[in-house]
């Protein structure tokens, strides 16, 4: 029994090692061993330890000398197992939330791009060009800034602008409408050109608002304030900037065979409006130096002279961006940018690119219902 407790000793040492397993340890001696007056022996024994199961069975088998012994261990490995399944579970688990929080993801990122894509077709159905064709949208902000800048212009023209001559003021704009006849006064030069360059401002604004700056279908029409501002000038206008909302409705071909496109659209009308610009930026230009100071005096005490030296200052500052505008429309930004720079030049700027763009695209014309039914 010595030498079978040393072995059951080493074993149960090595199964006590082995924690969270159940271990089943049998001895036995071969039955193909012939061994005479056998000496059976058998020990059972079961031991318990912490978070360990153990079992042993001994089988013994005897002879004269000392007796051999052969040991079949068989190790259940059913906590590994269990252990394996749960880490297995806990890792599909895992695999499982990752999966969907990645196909989360995946559908977020997806609606996000049908969002774009949604926001990019709307901008190309829309017209596409906002500014002219650029696919900003009118802020509102500007519209904001563009009505404060109109309110302050209206009271400074009232209430701020000089008027230390009111009856000289009402006898320059008899003299200008011509209801008075020649008593021998000689006008200004420079007061007469601005005044007639103030006539042709309407038209090159008529020509750079319609059709490329007209407001979206239901919004406000452009053509009451360019009739305004034959007589208000930019003081007209402003208020339709703020109020502008792009992008504009397609331009019909039928359109342009109408009236007023047809004549804001002619080469004709452009090739007229500059010649006459130029003519009178000479006749004003080329006077003398006692003209400009007496002008400058004019400017100093007359509200008259003041509110329409202002406007044609405004005019010429708000025709860049309108020239831009028009560009865009029309597509004609590659070739055309050059004449930027130009633009700022004041009436000759924007008079030389009507001369010289191209013309508006169109769209085939939408025909009536009844037409087509009676078709």
């Amino acid at each position: 029994m010595l030498a079978n407790t040393s072995l059951i000793s080493s074993n149960l040492s090595t199964c006590v090692l082995l924690r969270n397993h159940k271990v089943a340890t049998k001895f036995s001696f071969p039955n193909s061993t012939k061994i005479k007056n056998p000496e059976t022996q058998f020990f059972k024994n079961s031991i318990y330890s912490s978070n360990c199961y153990i079992k042993t069975k001994i089988s013994g088998f005897g002879q004269k000398g000392p007796p051999l012994y052969i040991c079949h261990s068989a190790l259940n490995l059913q906590n590994q197992e269990d252990s394996s399944i749960e880490k297995d579970v806990d890792g599909s688990k895992e695999e499982n939330e990752v999966g969907s929080s990645l196909n989360l993801q995946n559908q977020e990122d997806s609606s996000i791009e049908k969002d774009v894509d949604g926001s990019k077709e709307e901008n190309e159905v829309g017209g596409g060009n906002n500014n002219g064709g650029n696919g900003k949208q009118w802020d509102w902000t500007t519209s904001v800034v563009l009505f404060g800048l109109w309110s302050g212009l209206m009271y400074y023209v009232f209430f701020l602008a000089p008027n230390q001559t009111p009856l000289t003021d009402m006898y320059f704009l008899k003299k200008l409408l011509n209801l008075k006849g020649d008593d021998g006064f000689q006008m200004n030069e420079v007061l007469v050109g601005l005044w007639y360059i103030m006539g042709l401002w309407p038209l090159v604004y008529s020509m750079l608002l319609l059709p490329t700056a007209r407001s979206s279908k239901g919004s406000i029409p452009v053509w009451p304030f360019l009739v305004l501002s034959c007589f208000g000038g930019a003081y007209a206008l402003i208020p339709y900037f703020a109020l502008w909302k792009p992008p504009p409705p397609p331009v019909e071909e039928t359109e342009l065979q109408r009236w007023p496109l047809n004549l804001l659209e002619s080469k004709l009308t452009a090739g007229i409006t500059m010649v006459a610009g130029l003519g009178i930026i000479f006749y004003a230009g080329l006077s003398s130096g006692d003209v400009w100071k007496e002008f400058y005096q004019y400017f100093r005490e007359s509200r008259f002279i003041h509110v329409m030296s202002i406007d044609f200052s405004l005019l010429s500052a708000f025709a860049p961006f309108w020239i831009y505008n028009d560009m865009t429309a029309r597509k004609w930004y590659d070739k055309g940018s050059w004449l930027l720079p130009l633009s700022v030049i004041p009436f000759l700027g924007p008079a030389l690119y009507l001369l010289l763009r191209p013309s508006v695209p169109t769209v085939p014309a939408l025909s009536s219902p009844t037409s087509t039914e009676e078709k």
